[in-house]
C-alpha cells in the first residue's frame, strides 16, 4: 500500500487527517509542504488538488482532498482498528452534523478573529477581533453544553474530536505568539478539561504542527 499525505505544519485541515490516519495506526509517507514557498500552488500539486489546498491524501494513485472527505474515506478504506466515526446509523449521523457545525461557525470565527491579527493595519482591526472573541465565547458555550462525556463520539474519540482539537489548539498557539489576547475564561471547564486530555494523547503529541515545537 503506498499511502501519501500532503500536509501544511499549522493547517488545522491538515492535521485533522494526519491525527486520523495515526488514530487508524496506518503506514504512511508524510510530505510536508512549505506555504511560504508557495509548493501547494506548483503545477505537480495542482494536479492533485486544483485548488491548491492542503491537505490531500493518495492512496496508490487516488487522490483526495477536502478533510473530511477524507478522514470519512480513512475510516471506510480501513474499517479495522478504532472507529472514526462509531455508533450507528444515527449516532454516526450526529457526529457528521457537528463536524459541519464545527466547519461552518467554530472554525469561522477562530477565522474572523485571526484575520485582524494578521492585518493589525485594517481600520476595523479592533471590532474585528472583537467580534471573533464573542463569537468564539457563543462556540465555547455551544460544544461546553454539547459535550456530555469525555469525548464527543462516545467513550473513545472519534472524527469529532479530532476535527475540533486543532482549531481549538490554534487558539492556544495565538496566545502563545501574542498573549492577552485570548480570555482565560473562554473554555468552560468541561471544554477545558477536554482539550487538556487530548492534548495528552500520544497521537496529538506525534502530529504537533513542527513549527509550533
Amino acid at each position: 500500500m503506498a499511502l501519501t499525505l500532503y500536509y501544511g505544519s499549522g493547517s488545522p485541515f491538515a492535521w485533522r487527517v494526519w491525527l486520523a490516519l495515526e488514530y487508524k495506526a496506518l503506514s504512511y509517507d508524510l510530505k510536508v509542504l512549505s506555504f511560504d514557498r508557495r509548493e501547494h500552488k506548483t503545477a505537480d500539486y495542482l494536479t492533485l488538488n486544483p485548488r491548491g489546498e492542503v491537505p490531500v491524501l493518495v492512496d496508490d494513485g487516488f487522490a483526495l482532498y477536502e478533510s473530511n472527505a477524507i478522514v470519512e474515506y480513512i475510516d471506510e478504506r480501513w474499517p479495522e482498528g478504532p472507529a472514526l466515526f462509531p455508533g450507528n446509523t444515527a449516532e454516526r449521523a450526529i457526529q457528521r452534523r457537528m463536524i459541519r457545525e464545527i466547519d461552518n461557525h467554530f472554525v469561522e470565527a477562530v477565522e474572523h478573529l485571526v484575520l485582524p491579527l494578521m492585518k493589525p493595519d485594517l481600520p476595523d482591526a479592533a471590532e474585528r477581533s472583537a467580534q471573533g472573541i464573542a463569537e468564539l465565547r457563543t462556540e465555547y458555550a455551544h460544544w461546553e453544553t454539547a459535550l456530555a462525556g469525555d469525548w464527543f463520539g462516545g467513550t473513545a474519540p472519534s472524527a469529532v474530536d479530532l476535527t475540533l482539537y486543532p482549531s481549538a489548539a490554534m487558539l492556544g498557539r495565538i496566545e502563545s505568539r501574542k498573549p492577552g489576547t485570548m480570555p482565560a475564561d473562554l473554555a468552560g471547564p468541561k471544554m477545558a478539561a477536554w482539550q487538556a486530555r487530548m492534548r495528552a494523547l500520544p497521537i496529538v503529541e506525534k502530529t504537533w504542527p513542527p513549527h509550533w515545537r
